[in-house]
This record gives C-alpha cells, sequence and structure tokens, in this order.
C-alpha cells in the first residue's frame, strides 16, 4: 500500500464521529527480551525451569502430540492443541505484534485510537502448575510490560496477567502489577484447574485424569472475596480470557478447529453463570467483569435461561415441585378413572409406590438456588448483567444479538480485535470488517458507537475514571461521562 493510500480501517475511522477502542488486542512475547525478565524475577535456574515447563522444547518430547501415532493420541486422549496460530504471510503484521514502537505507529492505519493490550504466551502462563514458576512468568510479563509500553500510554496499555489458583496469589500480584508497578487493567483466567480431592489422597496417580474447574465465585475451594475487594481497591476490571479447549468434548485428537470452535463462549458461560448465582454481583454491585474473545450469543442465551429457571425455581415457585405437595389421594383416582388396566391387580404395589413420590430428601435451607445472587424480579436479573461486558471479535455476525430491542436491554458488546493471531489474516481490516454490520443493516450508528467505543470505556472508565487520562481518547470520554454514559 502506498503512502498516499489509505487502509480499510482507516478509511471507515475517518468517517466515524467517535474514536475506536479495542477492548482485546493482542501482542506476540518477544521471548529473548522476556527471558530477562524471568532471571530478573527469579534468577537463572528461573529461566531454565520455565523453558521446561511452557516453551518449545515440551513438542521435542516423545509424549508430545507430535511425536505420536493416531493410535497413541486415541489411547491417551491426547487432543490437538492450537497449531499454526500467528501471522507469517504478512511479515509487517508479524513485526507490529512483536514491536512496540511499530504497533504505535501503525494505530492509525489500524483504523483504532486505542488498544487495550493482551499477551499471546502470557495467556498460558496462568495454567502453569508449578506455583513458583507460574507466580514468576506472571511477575516478569507484568515487569516488562511495566517497562516497554509506558511511553506509549496515550494509545495503549498491556494488562497484567493475575494468576488466581489462590486468592492469595491473586491479591499479592495485584498488589505489586497495579499497585506498585502502575498497569491500569488485569487479565485472569475464569477457571482453575484442581485435582478431585478424593482421587488426589486415594490414588494420587491418577489424580491428573480427574480434574474439576474451579470457577472461583461459586463453589470453589477458596474464599475469593478478598481478591474480589482487592479489585475493587484497585479500581481494575477482571477480564477473564480463557478457552476451554481440552476439556468436557473438547478434546478432539485429530483437530484443533474442533476444539476451539465454542471454547471460549463456554468458558465464559462457566464463569460468568458462576458469578452471578454465586452472588459476586450482588455482594461487589459496583465491580464490573469482562468476557472475552467468546462474543455476545452465548450470553444472550445465557441471561435468557437465567430468567426462565428464576421464574420456575424461585424460592416461591419451586414450591409447584415439592414432593410433599402431591395429592396422591386425588393422584390414584385418575388412576382408577383412566388407568385402571395400569394397576389392576397391584393394589399393594400401587399404595407403596404411591407413597413413595411423596418422599423428599432435601435440605429446606439448600432449596433457593437464586438466594445468592438476591434477584426477586427479571429486571433486576437484568440490572445485574449491566456489569457484565462481552468481547466480540469483528467478524462475529452474532455481535448484532447484543443491540435487539429497547436499548435499556442491550448486552454490553465490546470490539475485540484479536490483531496478532490467526483471527485477522490482515489487521487493516479489521475495524472496516466490524461495521459490515452497520453496512448490512444490522446495527445502527449508535450501536456501533457503543460497540467500538461506549462499552469498552464503561468497563474500564467505570472501574477507575482515570483510566483513560491522558490518552487520545480522553477528551471524548469525558463527554461520555458527562452525557451520563
Amino acid at each position: 500500500m502506498s503512502a498516499a493510500e489509505t487502509s480499510p480501517s482507516e478509511d471507515i475511522r475517518s468517517k466515524l464521529d467517535h474514536p475506536v477502542v479495542d477492548c482485546d488486542g493482542h501482542y506476540i512475547e518477544f521471548m529473548p527480551y522476556f527471558m530477562d525478565f524471568v532471571e530478573d524475577v527469579g534468577g537463572t535456574s528461573m529461566v531454565e525451569t520455565f523453558r521446561q515447563n511452557r516453551i518449545g522444547e515440551v513438542r521435542m518430547q516423545p509424549s508430545a502430540w507430535h511425536n505420536m501415532s493416531r493410535e497413541q493420541r486415541q489411547h491417551q486422549l491426547r487432543w490437538r492443541r492450537p497449531f499454526y496460530a500467528l501471522p507469517t504471510n504478512l511479515v509487517e503484521d508479524r513485526a507490529t505484534s512483536m514491536i512496540p514502537r511499530l504497533l504505535y505507529r501503525r494505530m492509525d492505519e489500524l483504523g483504532v485510537d486505542f488498544s487495550v493490550l493482551y499477551p499471546t504466551i502470557g495467556l498460558d502462563m496462568l495454567f502453569i502448575k508449578n506455583k513458583e514458576v507460574r507466580q514468576a512468568a506472571c511477575r516478569a510479563l507484568n515487569k516488562m510490560n511495566a517497562t516497554v509500553w509506558g511511553e506509549f500510554s496515550d494509545r495503549m496499555t498491556p494488562v497484567a496477567a493475575i494468576p488466581t489458583t489462590t486468592p492469595e496469589e491473586g491479591v499479592a500480584e495485584l498488589d505489586y502489577a497495579i499497585g506498585e508497578l502502575g498497569l491500569k487493567g488485569i487479565m485472569i483466567s475464569g477457571n482453575v484447574h484442581r485435582h478431585v480431592p478424593q482421587v488426589e489422597e486415594e490414588a494420587p496417580e491418577w489424580s491428573r485424569h480427574a480434574m474439576w474447574y474451579d470457577h472461583m465465585a461459586m463453589d470453589s475451594k477458596y474464599d475469593y472475596d478478598p481478591f474480589w475487594a482487592k479489585c475493587v481497591e484497585h479500581k481494575v476490571a477482571p477480564t477473564s480470557h480463557a478457552g476451554h479447549q481440552g476439556i468436557g468434548s473438547m478434546k478432539s485428537i485429530s483437530s484443533y478447529v474442533y476444539n476451539h470452535i465454542g471454547s471460549f463462549n463456554h468458558a465464559n458461560h462457566a464463569f460468568c453463570k458462576a458469578v452471578f448465582l454465586g452472588g459476586v454481583a450482588k455482594r461487589f454491585p459496583e465491580l464490573k467483569f469482562g468476557f472475552l474473545e467468546g462474543g455476545v450469543g452465548w450470553a444472550v442465551n445465557l441471561m435468557a435461561d437465567i430468567m426462565e429457571h428464576w421464574e420456575k425455581r424461585n424460592r416461591d415457585a419451586i414450591s409447584n415441585y415439592d414432593p410433599k405437595n402431591l395429592d396422591t389421594g386425588r393422584l390414584a383416582e385418575y388412576f382408577r378413572e383412566f388407568g385402571d388396566e395400569l394397576i389392576s391387580g397391584k393394589e399393594d404395589s400401587f399404595t407403596e409406590y404411591l407413597e413413595t413420590l411423596k418422599a423428599d430428601f432435601e435440605n429446606p435451607e439448600e432449596l433457593d438456588e437464586f438466594a445468592a445472587c438476591g434477584c426477586e424480579t427479571r429486571d433486576a436479573i437484568r440490572d445485574q448483567f449491566r456489569n457484565f461486558f462481552f468481547g466480540c471479535e469483528a467478524d462475529d455476525s452474532i455481535n448484532a444479538s447484543a443491540f435487539q430491542g429497547k436499548k435499556d436491554r442491550h448486552l454490553n458488546a465490546m470490539f475485540s480485535s484479536d490483531i496478532s493471531h490467526w483471527d485477522v489474516p490482515d489487521m487493516r481490516e479489521c475495524v472496516s470488517e466490524a461495521y459490515e454490520l452497520v453496512e448490512h443493516g444490522h446495527l445502527t450508528h449508535e450501536d456501533f458507537e457503543a460497540f467500538m467505543f461506549a462499552n469498552p470505556v464503561r468497563l474500564h472508565a467505570g472501574m477507575n475514571p482515570d483510566f483513560f487520562k491522558g490518552t487520545r481518547v480522553e477528551a471524548e470520554v469525558e463527554k461520555l461521562k458527562a452525557n451520563g454514559n
């Protein structure tokens, strides 16, 4: 493209009367430089330990997927992990992903005014099993981010990687990354992989095959309220960026595409459901949550499902299904009038059967499964969902579903570019691809402004009013806040 030409996204941006804020851009770590920070945090020995835990050397092991036959993969259910996931055809895009100064120079070309940036290899650092390595890797990433991105803060900000295998480690890294380094956003995983305690105790050699997924907000091994409170204290929105590849049915031994499709949806669905039903959104009404890269279709479905379940199974409605309320005398009359042939000669067993239908083994104190969320109406459910924000990629036509019906019932869908990954073949076309929903009549210009600007701002500035202070979009953000958005 010649210097005189504009990119498709730059052309779209020039026609908008509002900024574009990318809630989920990505960079690719330049590993030789990152390892300097690993050494700084954990010493020379940690460099080698980290390599053994996370980097390419593991692919050379005999147990790696690439070195196994199909029969071996089937025998061990060794699922296919991501591959060919980073850009190679457009070398400038690959360089842009790795060099902060180049990304900064190309921001206008990408049609983006401000970007919240997430890591690539760093996404996996939250799941490192070894506690010391996990904590050292996340801290090294955060130190690197504070070092290399600071001079570009008027147009981009990196998030801190916050490990949350325990609430204590999450609190400690929040205090360091936000409190000391001055980073402004955070990335967590909405699920923590844990062994089933009984299996770990009775058959430890098999415990790795008996995993459960702790979503930190409901039925957790730990009390995470101190962590959520610390997020409020530091004025940061927990944004979850994790998929469910390798979990449940997403374990194809042959297809990464199979494992990838829906993986972020399922992970976000599970975490969001726990945040709501576990009462975190009720106990921390000022806390906003981001659920990234899964789109918004799952959220539309989840809110509707919660409402329908609440309507049928709330504190009062649940009595409709209380076995003790069953009038077995009248039920017997119906059988005798309309189904006598079914009970003929079985009077004793029929009477005994009717008594079993009234058996109730439930604890009355555990009947109300909506007690923690505290919602008494459908509108109360909707009100809690107003603090949930959903990262949506540009090519997802389902994004339009967030803006159906009355404006006060819209869900908080946000533009999530995912630049630097295979989802975006050409960085210059991401914003223009998102705009196609307007061109095709699925979004209004007002909807598009909410998607590309207002909702990302409300997520971050709603927690920290100074989040965009000193940035390219500060003036427009202040106008947005002044208008009550």
